[in-house]
């Protein structure tokens, strides 16, 4: 036996460490062959001396005398910490043990099941410019249209707000943040030439230009921005630009919409797992500070609690002879069984938490849904969705705010397009916006006006995007209140056209230029939150 020179505590030959203070014993022999052999001998020297010269914390000696720092790596400091807990875990008492695994067990196995788990990255601020183009062809005769496009609006981190939350001291609120900033919109016309004919600069500021005041193209075309109104020389979707073409036999004409935009990444998840970087994780919600759903109708004057949460929304009507029904369809059978499967495998006392059920509703679909890149036409209803088990982002989105509205938890579409990390393919995209009350008591303690104290954030269920925006999703139009889905149904059919061989291609998108890129990345894991 030898001892420790630090703590004098009972050492053993072969010990590399001081079991008792936990420090690194100095002359360590490295062959074992060779101390098993002197110590049968009675020549092992047992007895430790202090190192010379403390070494920097976590750099160790390896057996070939190279110095190591086994704390640089991130994956190792974590490994270090997660030993050290379970050293510590196993000298407690049994009782000890069984309540603590019992509080950290969760946050332990969603740790372990975070390493392996499937991710998206993206970065944390992008500025870009993207066109969206549509190609028309006259094969026929003498052929018009009329086109509508609408004009990109900067959003907000609480869209359709002034301010995030107001405080009872009079203290003024905090600004929400941009989401994304529109810097520039262009028009460009031109041919089958592939020379542009005419470029027009779109005025962002909300500013209108009449029909009677209209531009006049160089091959006669009309372009003006109206504001909104119900003829067809108005904007039938917000602001927008319009144009009315009259095309001869044979004619082709190319129209771009150039729009530049700031998109920034933002989280209105206060979750472990949101990467420090993103904007809003302070204001955030989680599970601990959400309300239940009585708490809805008292937030934001209950607006969104009005507009958002009819049992059913926007009928398709029958199309080709069948009938499609309701998009948003919360009085279907199947949506209320799969709602009441939902609620019951809360954790107890969760039930009425708005945070949990939504989130919940998230996973659900995650697990239950398959992605469907070939989704019939018009979409499949929320109902529908859920009962072939498969869905577009339009479908899963249509099933999740159908689950929403059985709890009257608001939830409306965001439409635009969404590109992939290196912003070379674009698609037009649908998601979705809800709103999530914060509970009472946190309102109060911090200080919250409770009609302020909520978060109004995005959702996009098939891309793993739980309370965040990010930079590679383009915002174009965010749904305003229509019960009827004629509004919808004009974002979707942006004109008039004549019947006589005309053929409007349907829009693509591509991103113009270089794109910049600032703040670094970040992952997101595909992993279901543990609410327990």
């Amino acid at each position: 036996m030898g001892s420790c020179p630090y703590c004098q505590s009972v050492t053993y030959a072969g010990d590399t460490i001081c079991y008792t203070c936990g420090r690194i014993l100095a002359n360590i022999r490295s062959n074992k062959f060779a101390m098993e052999q002197q110590f049968h001998k009675g020549s092992l020297d047992t007895s430790y001396k202090m190192t010379k010269k403390p070494t920097k914390g976590g750099v160790v000696q390896t057996h070939t005398g190279r110095a190591v720092d086994i704390m640089k790596s991130r994956r190792n400091r974590t490994r270090h910490l997660v030993l050290l807990f379970f050293v510590a875990f196993i000298m407690l008492s049994p009782q000890v043990r069984d309540n603590l695994f019992e509080e950290w067990a969760p946050g332990i196995q969603e740790y372990l099941m975070l390493i392996p788990a499937p991710y998206n990255l993206y970065d944390n601020e992008a500025t870009f410019t993207l066109e969206r183009e549509v190609v028309v062809m006259n094969s026929n005769s003498v052929g018009w249209l009329y086109e509508d496009i609408v004009i990109p609006k900067d959003v907000h981190s609480l869209y359709g707000e002034g301010s995030d939350f107001e405080f009872t001291d009079g203290e003024l609120p905090s600004p929400t943040e941009y989401i994304q900033k529109v810097i520039s919109v262009d028009l460009f016309i031109n041919d089958d030439d592939s020379v542009i004919d005419d470029q027009f600069v779109i005025p962002i500021d909300g500013s209108y230009l009449s029909y009677e005041d209209k531009i006049v193209t160089s091959k006669g075309h009309y372009v003006w921005w109206p504001g909104y109104g119900s003829d067809n020389l108005s904007c039938h979707v917000g602001n927008c630009v319009k144009m009315e073409f009259h095309l001869s036999p044979g004619e082709v004409v190319i129209f771009s919409l150039q729009v530049t935009i700031t998109s920034t990444s933002y989280s209105w998840w206060d979750g472990s797992r949101v990467d420090s970087r993103i904007a809003g994780i302070d204001e955030g919600i989680n599970i601990d500070n959400s309300g239940v759903f009585s708490d809805i109708e008292l937030r934001g004057n209950g607006e969104k609690f009005r507009d958002y949460t009819s049992s059913r929304w926007y009928d398709r009507g029958i199309q080709d002879g069948q009938d499609h029904g309701y998009a948003i369809n919360a009085q279907d059978e199947i949506v209320n069984s799969t709602a009441s499967l939902i609620s019951a495998d809360l954790p107890e006392g969760l039930q009425n938490n708005a945070y949990a059920f939504s989130r919940a509703t998230f996973d659900y679909l995650h697990k239950h849904v398959e992605y469907d890149k070939n989704a019939p036409n018009p979409a499949r209803s929320g109902p529908l969705c859920l009962t072939d088990e498969t869905g577009d982002c339009d479908e899963q989105t249509n099933a999740f705010l159908s689950l929403l509205r059985i709890k009257k938890i608001p939830g409306w579409y965001v439409f635009g397009a969404l590109v992939g990390p290196d912003y070379d393919h674009w698609e037009a995209h649908g998601w979705g916006y809800i709103v999530l009350p914060m509970s009472e008591s946190w309102c109060n303690a911090q200080n919250i006006k409770l009609d302020t104290c909520f978060v109004e954030a995005s959702v996009d269920v098939v891309n793993n995007k739980w309370l965040l925006h990010t930079p590679n999703a383009y915002i174009a139009w965010i749904e305003e209140p229509d019960s009827t889905g004629t509004l919808l149904s004009s974002y979707y059919s942006p004109g008039k056209y004549s019947t006589n061989g005309l053929d409007r291609a349907p829009p693509t998108y591509s991103t113009i230029g270089d794109v910049d890129t600032s703040g670094g990345k970040y992952q997101v894991k595909s992993l279901a939150e543990n609410l327990r």
